[in-house]
């Protein structure tokens, strides 16, 4: 039988990527029967990418968590574009643009689950509980031995249950997940207090540069907008982006608008007319040229190419 990948899906199929039960088939290729109303599905980065050596640009409807223990794993997320480390814990919010170019011999653990799995046990809506999911956080840790051995002994028990038959299996999982949660927001307090009292003042105004082209890139293309905004002169924060993530602003600024159309294009059925719209380009010529000169297709060729 003939494995169905990204490249072959028919035409008048859209990759959206609203249920884990679709992401499962599309992205992992997994024939396995699923839940349409799957609510969470943990598992090894081996087994996951065991189809597959990149992720299209896309937007998931639910949270991903994951270890990366060994191998080769680039990520493209919001305003970020960088190749991961041993150790490295990714945190990945629902809606957070997200892809990945280059996927080899990855070794880890990862679970993808709906926020709303976990509701009826918190006593704070899910944000406020876990501030590490909102879209203004830090969403990359490189964790020390020991603490990388406390999430993995959480991802293996989540598996564990995962895959044990029980009428309590939906209450054990979703208590498990928020002690993996938990053992996250622990650690992640410690880490990202010392990378906030580590950092210069440079690298804090790049910071909150790429914090502000996440938010406003569909609005805001230029770079002296981004200064106005900071108050700092267009010259100034060239200098000290360009320094702190080794990208010109501008350059970060296209990548995201880049990931963004390539997620409109690969996941959904709009025209190249309207995403250009959606998007904020004086028309759809301007836009088949942004995407053409970063990518050397046209829009509609890239769509196909997925």
């Amino acid at each position: 039988m003939k494995k169905r990948t990204i490249s072959n899906i028919k035409k008048n199929e859209i990759l959206k990527i609203d249920t884990l039960e679709m992401f499962e088939r599309l992205i992992n290729l997994d024939s396995k029967s699923y839940d349409i109303d799957l609510m969470v599905m943990p598992g090894t980065l081996e087994d996951k990418h065991k189809n597959c050596d990149s992720i299209p640009a896309l937007r998931r409807q639910f949270n991903l968590i994951y270890l990366l223990l060994d191998g080769e794993h680039d990520v493209k997320l919001g305003a970020d574009n960088l190749q991961l480390n041993q150790n490295d814990l990714v945190i990945v919010p629902e809606n957070m643009l997200y892809a990945s170019d280059h996927i080899k011999n990855c070794k880890g653990y990862c679970i993808h689950f709906k926020s709303e799995f976990l509701t009826h046990s918190l006593s704070r809506p899910f944000n406020e509980e876990f501030p590490f999911f909102d879209f203004d956080a830090p969403h990359i840790v490189n964790l020390n031995q020991s603490e990388s051995e406390a999430i993995q002994t959480a991802f293996k028990n989540i598996i564990a249950e995962y895959e044990r038959p029980s009428f309590e299996r939906n209450f054990l999982l979703s208590n498990m997940i928020i002690i993996l949660l938990l053992r996250v927001r622990e650690i992640y307090r410690i880490h990202v207090k010392e990378m906030r009292k580590n950092l210069s003042r440079s690298e804090q105004l790049a910071n909150q540069f790429k914090l502000l082209v996440e938010k406003y890139f569909l609005r805001y293309r230029s770079v002296n907008d981004y200064a106005e905004m900071l108050h700092i002169s267009s010259r100034h924060l060239s200098e000290v982006v360009s320094k702190t993530f080794g990208r010109a602003p501008l350059k970060i600024i296209h990548d995201i608008l880049l990931l963004e159309a390539k997620v409109q294009l690969i996941s959904t059925d709009k025209s190249i007319s309207e995403i250009a719209y959606q998007m904020n380009f004086d028309d759809q010529p301007h836009f088949t040229h942004f995407i053409k000169n970063r990518t050397g297709l046209s829009p509609l060729e890239l769509r196909k190419k997925r």
